[in-house]
């Protein structure tokens, strides 16, 4: 009987064993010009042209895989969280981030935006206050205890 033929992946793409193997997702981002830190600081820029409010911005290094930096704003309503929204995923991929993200856009409470490792979370107040991400991402990374 013939092996099965390994199929070819896109060459930023691994396969589902390649990627629990490296504990790494599935699907990277290919890295650009000035990195998270540098895409991170124009994101906070681009919120501040919108009118976000309460921005912050989270280093995660160190405390998860999923990403480099977390931003989280404030917008006055559901629309201004929309036009929020809308503003940096279209920014995003005019900047080449065309591979960007989104969920929530149809509520407008909270909208999500992945660009790889530089998340962006929208929230009306209410939302955000309730969910409080703030506090749980600023929490400094837990010591590892059996490392010595």
């Amino acid at each position: 009987m013939k092996a099965p033929e390994r199929k070819e992946t896109h060459p930023h793409m691994r396969t589902t064993a390649e990627a629990a193997h490296r504990s790494a997702p599935l699907a990277e981002f290919p890295a650009k010009a000035g990195g998270s830190a540098a895409l991170a600081e124009q994101i906070e820029c681009w919120l501040d042209d919108a009118k976000a409010e309460d921005v912050i911005t989270i280093d995660l290094k160190g405390k998860t895989s999923m990403g480099d930096f977390m931003l989280i704003a404030t917008g006055r309503s559901d629309r201004h969280v929309g036009a929020i929204a809308e503003t940096i995923l279209r920014k995003l991929r005019s900047q080449g981030h065309g591979r960007a993200r989104s969920e929530g856009m149809q509520q407008r409470d909270w909208v999500l935006i992945d660009a790889g490792d530089v998340i962006v979370h929208v929230f009306r107040a209410e939302v955000r206050e309730f969910y409080n991400l703030e506090k749980m991402w600023s929490a400094a990374p837990p010591v590892d205890v059996l490392a010595g």
